[in-house]
């Protein structure tokens, strides 16, 4: 049973829509409405944007110290509550509970980790040319935010916008996904529970082009933050530059994954077919174009057909499940194109290929060998759960074909060759490459990519130096 209540969280009040109209959700996994979602209007995103403007007031004249101990507390709430909060994302979004579960636990730990890191927003002095003369640069919160997440992680994705925001000092509006508003929410009461002041953190839900628009307009966000589509994102950053705000974009990828002939074979095939397919591929960082070097290719192949016919695909709340459904229709109907295309170009469907029949949006695990760099697979993001495969013969050639397109977020290397592995990783264009495992997100490591995958980094201390401007701040001492 869904038991999160959704409502909107405006100046610190959980409330239904002005109007009120809502909009059903439904669980992935079988069809069924799980409940019924307000939808904000822009009389109630006015009321989001002054309380926000109210709240920054407050929240960046506390120390530190004193938003250090209000996230802590949230943390902790978290931490708490993670069972209930892993079951109500596994319902909207599908994923197995195992996963949800993990990725809730990330959403306490990257709170914690951004609450510390608030207390060391250090500045600097610098020596002065002139005696008498004090040099100082402050780090100072930029102001209220506007945040926008992806419905693919309705937990991790949401932290990384609301903790980071508050850890800097800003007071924050965050629209979430309308497909995963339960965890968003959930999370944001652990926040309100836990002592935020009223206006701090907003909560809207509706229209996404209607409320971005509105709250990229507004002259009170100062910053844009978003986890999206390539897409949405240059539309964000058009809205965004008449304002001159400052923006951070995690937007799409198509990770390449380049495994050499000296790969531990067996090692490098259980973190891949583990990592393909978890959250049904709808992961950006998820491995999606398989260059394996000649030598080992079909030894490849049948290790990756082997394991990814014994994935158990299903409703994520079953114990064992490992696979569960795709977001919508929509992107069954997709997963079908993608197919379709690779076979006409002369690739192979060895498992998989096609919709499972069952009820919910189910796709069969699906791995694609001898795929050509031509199909549309190898070429767009399929944010689903294929495998296409191919073979390279070369360093020149797996680098050239592995950097032909726009994108550029995470890339994965697998080597027992150390100096193959440096020479890789500095040839790739991307913003996040791991060596011999897939593990590129951690609260206190910069994520983020490069070209047509966005720019800034969320995590790290990058990621709190998004939500923070410099002053600079010069005294001449008079007698």
């Amino acid at each position: 049973m869904f038991t999160e209540k959704l409502e909107l969280l405006i100046d610190g009040v959980w409330c239904q829509g002005s109007s009120g109209e809502t909009t059903e959700l439904r669980n992935p996994a079988n069809d069924e409405v799980l409940g019924n979602l307000p939808k904000a209007t822009i009389a109630d995103l006015d009321r989001a944007l002054d309380a926000s403007e109210r709240g920054f007031a407050v929240w960046k004249e506390m120390t530190a110290m004193q938003r250090w101990a209000i996230m802590d507390k949230a943390a902790a709430l978290i931490e708490e509550r993670k069972d209930d909060i892993a079951r109500t994302l596994t319902l909207e979004n599908g994923k197995a509970l195992a996963e949800a579960t993990g990725e809730v636990q990330f959403a306490a730990d990257a709170t914690r980790w951004y609450a510390e890191e608030g207390k060391r927003a250090y500045g600097r002095i610098i020596p002065a040319r002139m005696p008498g003369v004090r040099q100082m640069v402050y780090k100072e919160p930029v102001g209220p935010v506007a945040a926008f997440a992806a419905w693919n992680f309705p937990s991790s994705n949401v932290i990384r916008k609301i903790a980071g925001a508050l850890g800097a000092g800003c007071s924050v509006i965050l629209k979430p996904s309308d497909e995963t508003p339960g965890t968003a929410i959930a999370i944001g009461r652990c926040f309100q529970d836990a002592g935020v002041p009223a206006g701090v953190i907003g909560i809207v839900f509706g229209d996404a082009s209607e409320i971005s628009q509105h709250l990229i307009a507004s002259p009170i966000p100062r910053k844009v933050s978003l986890t999206g589509s390539t897409p949405v994102g240059k539309l964000l950053q058009r809205q965004s530059a008449e304002g001159l705000k400052r923006c951070t974009m995690e937007l799409g990828g198509h990770a390449p994954v380049i495994v050499y002939d000296d790969a531990d074979l067996e090692k490098a095939l259980d973190a891949l077919v583990t990592f393909k397919f978890r959250n049904g591929g709808q992961v950006c960082t998820s491995p999606t174009r398989f260059y394996v070097q000649k030598g080992i290719y079909q030894a490849f192949v049948d290790g990756f057909v082997e394991r990814t016919k014994k994935l158990k695909v299903g409703n994520g709340l079953e114990e064992g499940i490992q696979m569960g459904p795709m977001i919508a229709p929509r992107r069954l109907d997709v997963m079908d194109e993608f197919v379709e295309d690779a076979q006409a170009k002369g690739a192979k469907v060895l498992v998989g290929g096609s919709r499972m029949d069952q009820s919910g949006y189910f796709y069969a695990p699906t791995v694609l060998a001898d795929v050509p760099d031509d199909a549309m697979i190898m070429n767009e993001e399929p944010f689903g759960p294929l495998a296409p495969i191919t073979s390279f013969t070369d360093f020149e050639d797996v680098i050239s074909r592995a950097n032909s397109l726009e994108f550029g977020l995470a890339s994965f290397v697998f080597t027992k060759d150390l100096t193959k592995a440096s020479k890789t990783e500095s040839a790739l264009n991307a913003g996040l490459v791991g060596v011999n495992h897939l593990m590129v997100s951690t609260p206190e490591t910069p994520f983020g990519g490069v070209n047509a995958s966005g720019y800034g980094s969320e995590s790290g201390i990058e990621g709190l130096d998004a939500f923070l401007r410099t002053k600079f701040v010069t005294e001449a001492q008079v007698e």
